[in-house]
């Protein structure tokens, strides 16, 4: 099975458009314009029932408290752990494509509660929600895709891991709201092939 993009190159930078942060003119970092990337794909083997894809940033700091601080800069070798940026299920057996910007365009405040996708699918919990809990503007339930916006004193560059899975199934047993560990949990046993394109974004512009 293979996944590719017209929106970004495997290995590329990923384009500012599909980020929730670019760089700012004032801020170090500013709101972008939030597209989903296109993605297709092909060679899916037989007896798939389904899709799913995850977004996932493998590279971000073990410790929150050293993020975007003036005077600090990330230490490149902290150990590293995942955050979620789209998870996307049930997406039906003939649905080979996703168009740049069909689920995602623009950034909801407090999350989006119902974002567009292939008819049938759905879509669980990113880790912006956690993010932002406690704050009174942003904070919520954030579904669907939200792009990337690491730290700004992050040297080290993110990857962004779109990985396809074809499934024996049509539907995942998973609760109303579901996240990466319950769609882990529902996918054991019904995984047929995988494939995975790879982003790299970077808001990095040295110590400030």
């Amino acid at each position: 099975m293979r996944i590719l993009s017209d929106s970004f190159v495997h290995l590329g930078r990923m384009p500012e458009r599909l980020a929730f942060g670019k760089p700012g003119q004032v801020a170090p970092v500013e709101l972008s314009d939030n597209r989903n990337p296109h993605l297709a794909w092909s060679g899916a083997p037989s007896g798939t029932k389904s899709f799913a894809l995850l977004c996932i940033d493998t590279d971000v700091p073990s410790r929150p408290d050293e993020v975007n601080k003036d005077g600090l800069e990330v230490p490149i070798d902290l150990p590293r752990v995942e955050f979620v940026h789209w998870l996307l299920v049930d997406v039906p057996a003939d649905v080979s494509a996703i168009e740049e910007g069909s689920c995602s365009a623009g950034i909801v405040k407090g999350g989006k509660k119902n974002p567009p996708g292939p008819p049938g699918s759905r879509q669980g919990l990113n880790d912006y929600g956690k993010w932002f809990a406690g704050d009174p503007e942003m904070g919520g339930d954030w579904f669907g895709y939200d792009g990337p916006c690491p730290p700004w004193n992050d040297p080290r560059p993110h990857h962004y891991h779109f990985r396809l899975y074809a499934l024996d199934c049509e539907r995942l047993e998973l609760p109303e709201r579901f996240e990466l560990a319950d769609v882990r949990r529902a996918m054991a046993g019904h995984v047929l092939d995988e494939a995975v394109i790879t982003g790299v974004y970077s808001l990095y512009r040295g110590r400030r």
